[in-house]
């Protein structure tokens, strides 16, 4: 694998993280609907994506040294 990404931005990472998930909320009586796993993985894949830029941009402009 040449191309490197952060935990985050992995749809794998995701999926995995929901499939463990999805059993539990069964347990407490809450009930994903058939095929909603991969919709949730790819919401929270962008979602972070976001997230994580704006604390990249956050990060910048509120540093105190600059950047070589």
């Amino acid at each position: 694998m040449d191309n490197m990404k952060a935990w985050y931005q992995s749809k794998t990472v995701w999926g995995a993280l929901i499939a463990v998930l999805a059993p539990l909320l069964h347990v407490v009586g809450l009930n994903l609907p058939v095929g909603f796993e991969g919709e949730l993985a790819e919401g929270l894949v962008t979602v972070a994506g976001g997230v994580g830029g704006l604390i990249a941009l956050y990060g910048r402009l509120a540093a105190t040294s600059s950047i070589r």
